[in-house]
């Protein structure tokens, strides 16, 4: 909830809220530095192996996406996307969770593969596939009408010169499908392999160093 809908999404609904105080120039400054957030953030969650870093970037470039619709004018799609993202990004970042407690911690892509097959997360792996799917605006879904509208406006809106914005969006949108995906293959395609992660090692560490600490003192008396 915090993640996907609530903190982060403060400064969107601010600007939604006070849409008209704006100018067109200030509008122009939120549009591109919106699309540039959603490009950069977006590269950087290609370059990912960790499920929650994919998300969380993945976040920072849809949040830029709604800021590229607020300074496009499409304030109405901006907002629908907000909503829209809330929903399938808080059912990605569920399952997330329910692979990081039931493997002790692991969240690295390239150590778990083959999920869909394991007895008790094959609804994680699909529903998981529903939220990889709205996230990457598969046609007709929610987010698919909420990214169009933005991309339909910006390409459209000639006054500021948004097209070359529009493009920046567009391949955003790409990106968002393809490292969306990436995840959803190795983690739950894929042949059943997996490790578990460091939690799995905790008490065993905590209690070895205990008693090399404990000896330690003996030998020091």
């Amino acid at each position: 909830l915090i993640h996907a809908a609530t903190m982060v999404a403060a400064g969107v609904y601010l600007v939604g809220r006070t849409f008209p105080l704006f100018t067109d120039a200030s509008l122009l400054v939120v549009a591109s530095v919106g699309a540039v957030t959603a490009v950069m953030a977006g590269l950087i969650a290609l370059a990912q192996n960790d499920i929650k870093k994919v998300l969380a970037y993945s976040t920072v470039s849809q949040l830029g996406f709604m800021f590229l619709g607020l300074g496009c004018k499409a304030w109405h799609a901006a907002l629908f996307h907000l909503t829209t993202h809330a929903f399938f990004k808080a059912l990605l970042f569920l399952a997330s969770g329910a692979v990081m407690h039931g493997f002790a911690g692991q969240l690295d892509i390239r150590k778990i593969s083959g999920l869909r097959n394991v007895p008790g997360f094959k609804i994680v792996a699909w529903t998981m596939l529903i939220g990889c799917l709205w996230l990457s605006a598969l046609p007709f879904t929610a987010a698919f009408f909420s990214k169009d509208t933005i991309l339909l406006v910006a390409m459209t809106d000639e006054s500021h010169g948004n097209r070359i914005l529009a493009w920046l969006g567009l391949l955003t949108a790409l990106m968002t499908a393809y490292y969306t995906f990436r995840v959803w293959f190795r983690v739950c395609g894929g042949e059943t392999a997996y490790q578990p992660g460091d939690e799995a090692h905790g008490h065993d560490d905590h209690g070895h160093d205990a008693d090399h600490g404990h000896g330690h003192g003996h030998g020091q008396g």
